[in-house]
């Protein structure tokens, strides 16, 4: 019977795959065509009725923002939506797939929105908007803002009033290029400039209330705001709940449709930099490219990689199409995968620097004194020639002594790769390394090096906990907001790199490698990754700080778990209410998150090392499961165990330890070995506050080989190991503890 409904379901399936199968997309390239189909509108525009109007066989649906109905039409869930002229021109532009029909649906007038009964605000706005039409404002403002290429807004330097009686203006910010909310959260666009021209003739401070669309009529009803400047039509149904100027714009309502399959077609082939919008771009989470990608590729779908191993990989498997990285460093990986290319060395230049404490001017102006120096000298020729010009992968290390007294100094690097900062030997190596290692013996400085992420660096300078960052760092205008750089030492040239296959420049030349066995894959990949350059000593040091922080945050996790258990069953509500705090408050933040809070915030000014830090951190989160598990273990044993242990004339102390606790700890056991196992595999972030665990010497390791498979591989076989020895150290201790095993050693002796 199971059977025969086991083969009934799934002749179902396969009959409804195929019908989807054979289902094939409504193409609309007329208005006739849309006439029953499924149309997006947004709630409490005029395409609503319009859709009733020219559609009445049409489904409907109404979304409250435009990125909803873009996201359905895409998926297929729409087959058109109907919108202003100016957003679908802006939705057309980021997605090659979309466009729109040519003949507008309704031309309508665009005007500012007033309360009825603000007489004078209306005539005050309305000489405003007359006065920007007869000098050119207005027509100067159509031209920067509603654009057809990719080329970015020009948005004008106003300089608003910060005095006076607040304008509040309300918008619903997701109908660029009307409004907006900018990367810096502001918000802008045609509408936000038209806003703050309004400000400034008015001599009064501007405050955008962002809202739903829908939203913004009771709103400006009830006196929340003064003003609607979003793009809203003056329709004879809202003049009636509300006053409109005279009209700032000639809009036109469209139909916004997915092109034919095949309209977008082409070469898939790269030939030059602006190929990259609409593609996948890979990038390293915290550097220069990211900003660079989003603000002049905004088709391109931006992947952050927080190793350069990783974006290659991403590559080879074809996650991704392209790759932004340093040229020297895109240089020196090429020569190990040759599959991949230059589609671009000239991407983008930025000066590279040294990144000091706001707080410490003193060290950083001896670092550009010696800098000077060692240019004048030749020191810094004779490094740039090994490291930049020469095979970094050959150049040597000189040996520099750290002197054994004096200041020390803490350097913040992420070990990305050559010629900045690597790893080799068990020694750090490179460029960056070199020249502070020089200025450290030439200052009398003991040098420490911290490694930690990338995106790390920038905020564990600014929160004190190292005294110097580098590793191949862009001087840009955010990061100065936070740190102060040094001189210039280097430029920093980006290459945009690919599969040899996707570059245009390389044809179609064979770029198959030599085909190797299992064997011989596996033999390279250990070698490389183990015994080359002592890399196993990497893998060492990880896995005993892995295994450090796991104990010890164990042990007090416990130990506070326990007291946390204790304030939770209190009879005192004060005990009872701080524990319940406490165990909301981890179990709801990310363990990441209490990680970098308690480094970067509550021990800010404390110099602690950074492995106590992920006890604690792991050991609070561990404590707030676990005094959960205890309670229930406790609750979970019969009171008139209890009552009777007192009877018996045991104290409540004894009780506890000789008859509840035993039991308790047999129930809790099985929970507490998957919550510790857990916390093992939670460890594995510990590599953002600058602890070099397990996980991060595999990174290490990937960022020299980049080779994806044997070290990841190799680490989870690792942890696998860890979890599995330190499970069953805890099952001798559940079964030391269960009364069922003991009767049987007892009767086989």
């Amino acid at each position: 019977m199971k059977k025969a409904a086991a083969l009934v379901f799934l002749c179902f399936l396969i009959a409804a795959l195929l019908a989807g199968c054979g289902k094939s997309e409504k193409v609309i390239t007329k208005f006739e065509d849309a006439s029953e189909a499924k149309i997006g509108v947004m709630t409490g525009t005029i395409g609503e009725q319009i859709a009733l109007d020219r559609f009445p066989n049409a489904d409907v649906k109404s979304f409250d923002d435009i990125m909803d109905a873009v996201a359905a039409l895409k998926s297929g869930q729409l087959e058109a939506v109907i919108t202003t002229y100016p957003t679908a021109m802006n939705v057309a532009k980021h997605n090659p797939e979309i466009w729109y029909l040519p003949e507008p649906l309704q031309n309508e007038d665009t005007a500012i929105a007033v309360k009825k009964g603000n007489d004078v605000l209306l005539a005050e706005v309305d000489n405003i908007i007359t006065e920007l039409k007869k000098d050119g404002t207005l027509a100067d403002m159509k031209k920067r803002w509603f654009k057809e290429d990719l080329s970015p807004y020009e948005e004008a330097d106003l300089a608003v009033p910060t005095e006076g009686e607040v304008l509040k203006i309300g918008v619903s910010a997701t109908r660029e290029p009307f409004s907006f909310t900018a990367e810096n959260g502001r918000i802008t666009g045609h509408d936000g400039e038209l806003a703050r021209r309004i400000g400034i003739k008015l001599g009064r401070p501007v405050e955008f209330s962002d809202m739903k669309f829908s939203a913004l009529l009771p709103a400006l009803q009830s006196g929340k705001i003064d003003l609607i400047i979003t793009g809203m039509t003056a329709s004879e149904e809202r003049k009636k709940s509300v006053n409109f100027t005279q009209p700032y714009f000639t809009n036109a309502q469209v139909l916004m449709v997915k092109k034919a399959p095949g309209a977008t077609a082409g070469s898939t082939k790269m030939a030059s930099l602006d190929d990259i919008n609409g593609k996948k771009v890979a990038v390293y989470t915290g550097t220069i490219h990211d900003a660079f990608v989003a603000s002049h590729y905004p088709q391109a779908e931006i992947l952050r990689f927080d190793s350069t191993a990783d974006m290659v990989l991403s590559l080879k498997n074809r996650k991704g199409d392209v790759a932004l990285l340093d040229l020297i460093s895109a240089k020196v990986l090429l020569k190990s995968n040759p599959e991949l290319g230059i589609l671009t060395d000239d991407v983008l230049t930025k000066p590279l620097g040294i990144g000091f404490n706001k707080n410490n001017p003193a060290l950083r102006d001896k670092f550009n004194s010696y800098l000077k120096q060692a240019k004048a000298d030749g020191t810094y020729a004779e490094m740039y020639r090994r490291w930049c010009e020469d095979d970094p992968e050959k150049a040597e290390m000189p040996e520099l002594k750290s002197p054994e007294t004096g200041e020390e100094i803490i350097l913040g690097v992420a070990v990305a790769d050559l010629p900045y900062v690597a790893n080799m030997n068990g020694a750090y190596v490179g460029f960056d390394i070199e020249m502070l290692q020089r200025f450290a013996q030439h200052e009398g400085i003991r040098l420490k090096i911290m490694t930690m992420e990338f995106s790390s660096l920038v905020a564990a300078l600014a929160s004190g906990k190292v005294d110097m960052i580098a590793d191949g760092i862009a001087i840009t205008e955010e990061r100065q907001k936070q740190i102060d750089f040094s001189d210039p030492y280097m430029d920093f040239k980006t290459a945009a790199i690919a599969l040899k296959e996707n570059i245009a420049a390389y044809g179609d030349q064979d770029t198959a490698q030599a085909e190797t066995t299992f064997f011989q894959s596996i033999g390279n990949s250990f070698y490389n990754n183990m015994i080359l350059e002592n890399r196993y000593l990497l893998i060492l040091d990880g896995l005993k700080t892995t295994v450090v922080i796991s104990i010890l945050a164990t042990v007090f996790g416990t130990l506070l778990g326990a007291l946390i258990c204790f304030m939770r069953m209190s009879r005192k509500k004060v005990l009872k209410q701080l524990a319940k705090i406490y165990i909301s408050i981890l179990r709801g933040t990310p363990v990441l998150v209490l990680l970098m809070l308690i480094f970067y915030v509550v021990f800010a000014a404390v110099d602690i090392d950074p492995i106590l830090v992920a006890v604690v951190a792991f050991g609070m989160n561990f404590a707030a499961y676990v005094s959960e598990m205890y309670r229930t273990g406790i609750e979970g044993v019969d009171k008139g165990q209890t009552e009777a242990g007192i009877a018996m004339g045991f104290t409540q102390v004894k009780t506890f330890l000789y008859i509840v606790l035993p039991q308790a700890v047999r129930k809790i056991l099985p929970v507490y070995k998957g919550e510790f196992i857990s916390l093992v595999k939670m460890t594995s972030v510990v590599g953002y506050i600058a602890v070099q665990d397990l996980t991060k010497a595999s990174d290490i390791i990937r960022s020299r080989t980049f080779d994806a498979f044997f070290p990841l591989v190799m680490v989870a076989v690792l942890y696998f190991f860890i979890s599995w020895l330190l499970a069953l150290s805890l099952e001798f201790v559940e079964k030391s503890t269960d009364p069922k095993v003991r009767r049987k050693q007892v009767k086989s002796v």
